[in-house]
């Protein structure tokens, strides 16, 4: 028995277009280069952040 892919599907992070993870779709997880661009510059932008700290328990 040949060993089956899976087959992978997901929505654009962007602008939520379904999209498959294959060579179809070379700018996955975006649906396109546009769709990549607007996420890079939204990181150039600094509208996304990464934390500095461990969020505090309350105990």
């Amino acid at each position: 028995m040949a060993a089956s892919k899976r087959l992978i599907r997901l929505k654009c992070p962007q602008c939520g277009t379904p999209i498959e993870w294959n060579d179809n779709f070379p700018f996955r997880p975006f649906c396109s280069e546009r769709c990549k661009n607007h996420d890079l510059g939204a990181w150039a932008e600094e509208r996304y952040a990464i934390g500095d700290r461990e969020p505090e328990l309350d105990e």
